[in-house]
C-alpha cells in the first residue's frame, strides 16, 4: 500500500537506530532481516547472541550480521545501565541489586538503552504483554517535555479517498487511556496532529469529537471537550484546530457547512480526537469492520522517545511496518 510504502521510504533517509528486545523470536528476526536488507533503519537485538546467530542460521537469514547485538547478560555497558537506573530511580526505592536483576530483563535493556542515547526508538510485543512493554518505559523514558499522558493513535486508510487526506485519518487515544480530563484530552490532540505531520506527511485538521456541535447540546460532556479544545489552542496556537464537533459536521463538507458555518475544520478533518478510550475504541473497530478500512497502530505517542507496542499476533509485515513508523517518530523528536 502507498501509505506504507512512503513510510518507509521516509524512514531510510533519516537511518535512526531501533531496538528490538525480542531478539529470538522468529517474526522479529524475519522483520529484522528485511529491516536490514533494504536499509530502513539499523537495527539492535537484544538475546544470545549464540541464540540469534542460531535462528538467524535456520531460518536461511542473511542480513542478521548487519544488527548490533546484545547479550543481556554480559555486555559493556551494563554497569552504567544500573548506574542510570539508580540515578533515575533511587528516590522510588530502586536498590542496585533490584537494578542489576531488571537490566538484564531485554525490555528494560532496550529502554534503558533509549535513554543513555544509545538507541533512538523500541519496538516489541511479540511474545511480551502490553503492560510489560510499557512498564520500563513508563520509568525510565517517560513522557515528553509538556505533555503528561501517553495515548494511541491509529492511522485508518479508507477506500473512499474523498473523506480525510486522501483517505487517511488519524484516530485518538484508541488504545492507552480510559478517561483523559480536558487538559490531557488537549494533549492528546496536540500530539495526535504531530503524529499526523511525523507519519502521514500531511498537515493536520483537528477535529474535537463530541455528541454536540458549537452548543448543540449541553451536558458536563460537552464541556470537557470544549475546554480542551481551547487548551490545545494556547498549547499550539498555530495548530488547525476545532470542536466540539459530531463525527458526520467534522467529516462531511455539506453536514460541516450547516452545523458549524464558518469553521475551517468541519467538513475536512483528518485528525479525530474522540473525548474517551470508550468512544475511541469503538469507533475505529467499527470504521475498520463495517467500513473495511485498514487499521495502522497503535501508534504511541507522547512518550519522549519513541517505543511502539505490537499485538502478539502480528505478522512480519506488521512488525517491519513498525518499526519503519517507529524510526519516523525518531526523524520528528530528534
Amino acid at each position: 500500500m502507498d501509505f506504507i510504502h512512503n513510510i518507509i521510504e521516509n524512514a531510510k533517509k533519516h537511518k535512526k537506530h531501533i531496538v528490538l528486545p525480542e531478539g529470538i523470536e522468529e517474526r522479529v528476526l524475519k522483520a529484522a532481516d528485511h529491516v536490514l536488507a533494504n536499509d530502513i533503519a539499523r537495527l539492535s537485538i537484544i538475546g544470545s547472541p549464540e541464540e540469534v546467530k542460531a535462528q538467524a542460521a535456520s531460518l536461511g537469514l542473511l542480513n542478521i550480521g548487519k544488527a548490533n547485538i546484545v547479550d543481556p547478560k554480559n555486555h559493556p555497558k551494563k554497569d552504567a545501565y544500573v548506574d542510570l537506573m539508580l540515578h533515575l530511580r533511587q528516590s522510588k526505592g530502586l536498590t542496585r541489586a533490584e537494578a542489576e536483576r531488571l537490566i538484564v530483563n531485554p525490555l528494560y535493556l532496550g529502554t534503558l538503552m533509549i535513554k543513555a542515547g544509545d538507541a533512538d526508538g523500541e519496538v516489541a510485543g511479540t511474545v511480551n504483554a502490553t503492560g510489560d512493554v510499557l512498564r520500563p518505559a513508563f520509568q525510565y523514558v517517560r513522557t515528553k517535555p509538556g505533555i503528561s499522558v501517553v495515548s494511541g493513535a491509529f492511522f485508518m486508510l479508507l477506500k473512499d479517498k474523498n473523506y480525510g487526506h486522501n483517505g487517511i485519518f488519524v484516530f485518538a487515544d484508541c488504545a492507552v487511556h480510559p478517561d483523559p480530563n480536558e487538559n490531557e484530552l488537549a494533549e492528546i490532540a496536540v500530539t495526535t496532529a504531530k503524529t499526523a505531520r511525523a507519519i502521514g506527511g500531511f498537515e493536520p485538521k483537528v477535529a474535537m469529537l463530541s455528541f454536540s456541535t458549537k452548543g448543540s447540546a449541553k451536558h458536563k460532556m460537552v464541556d470537557k471537550v470544549v475546554r480542551a479544545t481551547q487548551i490545545a489552542k494556547e498549547m499550539e496556537p498555530d495548530l488547525k484546530i476545532d470542536g466540539e464537533m459530531q463525527v458526520d459536521a467534522a467529516i462531511v463538507p455539506a453536514i460541516g457547512k450547516s452545523k458549524a458555518p464558518g469553521s475551517d475544520i468541519a467538513g475536512n478533518a483528518n485528525v479525530l480526537v474522540f473525548p474517551n478510550l470508550e468512544s475511541g475504541n469503538i469507533g475505529y473497530k467499527l470504521v475498520q469492520r463495517l467500513g473495511e478500512a485498514e487499521a495502522v497502530g497503535p501508534v504511541l505517542q507522547g512518550m519522549a522517545a519513541p517505543i511502539n507496542d505490537l499485538s502478539r499476533g502480528c505478522s512480519v509485515d506488521d512488525i517491519i511496518s513498525m518499526i519503519a513508523i517507529t524510526a519516523n517518530q525518531a526523524a520528528e523528536l530528534y
